[in-house]
């Protein structure tokens, strides 16, 4: 499954640092991590492959996806969130069967901020199954779309053609995004319990101080830009405890 990250040549170490999580807590995940560079290349191997791409975010998106059919599935994994805890024998019934939800357009196992706190307001009335027996929720618009998700290629393709061709920083995006009505055919979920917890690696251009953390103790090299954390701690999700990593 392609695995589209977003992201720029300069967050090149935060990139690496969230594909390294992947590996470490998934070791046999299905994804190939498609990366846009625009001048820092990249050798290809058989989990990685790199995609020139023009600097715009609008356009980097879109190149990324160029070649896929509006109704592939693909793993949507922004660069700014990395895994830290995965309840994976879920994870990976929800990947494996995908397939199965052949009129939803996305889903997300991570139910947190808005889609937890503010349900009536995120999310549609009712719930629905998934052939194991779990419950999924119907998002009402973009809530949580920046988080790492199962998403059919036509959701993104269909965002970010709706954006600014020029989009001067990635943090205004949430302010974009919420003027974009979402298609009521595109149907995204989110399940009713949350099997991952993510990290998010940065704020206003920084590093956040758990994604510093974490890549010290890696052999990434942090360019001078992210060698000083800016004190924030950002965590996404909290497992329940019948759904602890195995």
């Amino acid at each position: 499954m392609k695995a589209i990250v977003l992201t720029c040549d300069r967050y090149r170490a935060i990139t690496e640092h969230m594909i390294l999580k992947y590996d470490q807590l998934w070791p046999d995940h299905p994804f190939v991590f498609r990366i846009p560079c625009q001048e820092l290349g990249g050798t290809p191997t058989n989990r990685c492959e790199y995609i020139k791409t023009p600097s715009p975010i609008r356009a980097t998106a879109l190149q990324l996806i160029a070649d896929l059919e509006d109704d592939e599935w693909i793993y949507w994994c922004v660069d700014d969130k990395y895994p830290i805890e995965l309840a994976l024998p879920k994870i990976r019934m929800f990947v494996t069967g995908i397939q199965d939800l052949a009129d939803a357009s996305g889903l997300l196992f991570c139910r947190s901020k808005a889609l937890l706190r503010r349900a009536d307001e995120t999310l549609f009335p009712g719930e629905r199954q998934n052939s194991a027996g779990d419950i999924l929720l119907e998002r009402r618009g973009w809530n949580q779309i920046w988080i790492h998700q199962l998403l059919r290629v036509k959701v993104i393709r269909y965002l970010f053609s709706k954006m600014p061709e020029q989009i001067e920083s990635a943090k205004l995006m949430d302010h974009f995004k919420d003027e974009i009505p979402k298609p009521p055919e595109l149907r995204l979920y989110v399940t009713k319990e949350n099997f991952a917890v993510f990290g998010e690696s940065t704020h206003k251009g920084t590093i956040n101080q758990n994604c510093y953390d974490s890549i010290v103790k890696t052999n990434i090299e942090l360019p001078k830009w992210f060698r000083r954390p800016n004190g924030k701690s950002v965590i996404i999700g909290k497992l329940e405890a019948g759904d602890q990593p195995s």
